[in-house]
């Protein structure tokens, strides 16, 4: 188990994001998915939030991270959808319906149900599909 601390707080809060592209396209391949996981982890570096792993399939993402309790699960996949939508959107306009990028849902567990190493693991593996 890894502590983490700000100020104010102690915390062990590990969340597994996944989300999808609208209609399930299958566009996150290439340069799309490098730029994907650029911003991703910049966000993440901006925002105090680690990525423990993090898989970009071409119509799905993967993004496991551990992040302040400051932060809502909510507020979390906001950010990160939002974030890398635009910025994506911006740099690839081709990607652009009236839509929008990402599909509105999402899926949030937290690691209390599996262990983080679970995840790691399950998250490794769907990268060699």
């Amino acid at each position: 188990m890894h502590i983490k601390k700000t100020r104010w707080s102690h915390y062990n809060l590990n969340y597994h994001f996944v989300w999808i592209p609208k209609y399930r396209r299958k566009i996150l391949v290439g340069s799309i998915a490098e730029e994907l996981e650029r911003i991703l982890r910049n966000t993440a570096k901006q925002h105090g939030i680690e990525i423990l792993a993090l898989s970009i399939q071409p119509d799905h993402v993967h993004l496991f991270v551990s992040a302040p309790p400051r932060f809502s699960p909510a507020e979390i996949a906001n950010l990160f959808k939002g974030v890398s939508a635009r910025k994506l959107l911006e740099k690839f306009p081709e990607l652009r319906t009236k839509e929008g990028l990402w599909a509105r849902s999402y899926y949030v567990g937290t690691a209390g149900d599996v262990s983080e190493e679970t995840i790691r693991r399950y998250i490794e593996e769907c990268q060699d599909v």
